[in-house]
């Protein structure tokens, strides 16, 4: 069941933000601030969003290779997504402000990888409260958790700050839940586990667009992790489609204009790695042998595809056997 809660303009949080010295408590913020290219595209009536570049997150780009977005009501802004650093979400408030001047609310992740957000400090500064899906407690303070900081902090100290430390949510979310911004909503639900045990689809009602985080991606292939599940990824994208939205914004590559074809080239993608890897596993295979011989060749152009598809391969390969020992257990 859906709660529903009515968000009132005049909270704490939502007054910081639209003087002309915006930056309040964060005028001695410890990053520097991004200066790579950076603009909110207007998507729907509603709805902003900013999109990274189609590569991995370095120096080179300071970290911009994921989107972020807000929505703007009558009554305030609400946040999805935070980008990789404070640097780059100091440039995503600086965007929110250029447009309006209304409060802003809240900021909800799509998941809590550090691409997504590492930049919900700068709005914790401001006093605007972040909010995640509570099976992202054990990701955040996790050791993998720490070694992705360190490898972050040394790839993009400058736009993290000194002492960077992985950032906490102020709530936990554990149920669906809908945002009255007067004559716009917003919706969560959790679609996870998938890419990530957290997933969530942030949908703008009634606009007919939905953020979709990373359990889709647009003109660029998938990261499929440790913690993925790729099984239950397929069924998040059978129940994305279902909604029917007129255009989704994947955590990753451009707003999707065409949701059913697109969503299609992400599961073509997902179903290659098990059919693959899962072959192998029936086969005894071993991984080196079993990817060598995979056939890649309808995605091997796409972006990125030569940092991530071992990676994904190789993941996917040790979930199909923990499948396979699951389906022969008495």
């Amino acid at each position: 069941m859906i709660t529903r809660r009515v968000v009132l303009p005049m909270c704490a949080a939502g007054l910081i933000g639209a003087t002309s010295a915006p930056w309040g408590r964060a005028a001695s913020q410890p990053w520097e601030r991004a200066t790579v290219p950076f603009e909110a595209r207007q998507v729907s009536e509603h709805g902003w969003v900013v999109i990274g570049r189609t590569e991995m997150a370095g120096a080179a780009n300071q970290g911009f290779m994921s989107n972020a977005g807000f929505v703007i009501g009558r009554d305030g802004v609400i946040v999805v997504d935070a980008l990789a650093t404070p640097g780059l979400s100091t440039r995503l408030i600086e965007e929110i402000r250029s447009k309006t001047a209304a409060p802003i609310l809240r900021v909800i992740l799509t998941h809590y990888h550090a691409d997504h957000s590492y930049g919900v400090i700068a709005f914790q500064r401001l006093g605007i409260p972040v909010e995640a899906w509570q099976t992202a407690r054990a990701t955040a303070g996790s050791d993998a958790s720490e070694l992705r900081r360190q490898e972050r902090a040394g790839s993009l100290g400058p736009w993290l700050g000194a002492g960077f430390r992985v950032p906490q949510p102020d709530r936990w979310l554990t149920q669906a839940e809908s945002w009255s911004l007067g004559d716009v909503t917003i919706s969560v639900r959790h679609l996870g586990p998938a890419h990530s045990p957290d997933d969530l689809i942030v949908t703008i009602e009634p606009d007919g667009v939905a953020f979709t985080g990373d359990l889709f991606y647009a003109g660029r292939v998938p990261y499929v992790g440790e913690e993925s599940s790729t099984r239950r990824w397929l069924a998040a994208l059978d129940e994305i489609e279902r909604l029917r939205e007129r255009l989704l914004i994947p955590g990753h590559g451009p707003v999707s204009e065409d949701p059913i074809k697109d969503i299609e080239a992400t599961r073509r993608y997902l179903s290659t790695l098990r059919s693959e890897m899962g072959r192998a596993v029936a086969d005894l295979e071993s991984f080196e042998v079993a990817y060598d011989k995979a056939d890649f060749s309808n995605f091997d152009r796409e972006p990125t595809f030569d940092v991530a598809n071992r990676i994904n391969a190789y993941n996917v390969y040790l979930e199909m056997e923990r499948e396979s020992l699951e389906s022969a257990k008495p």
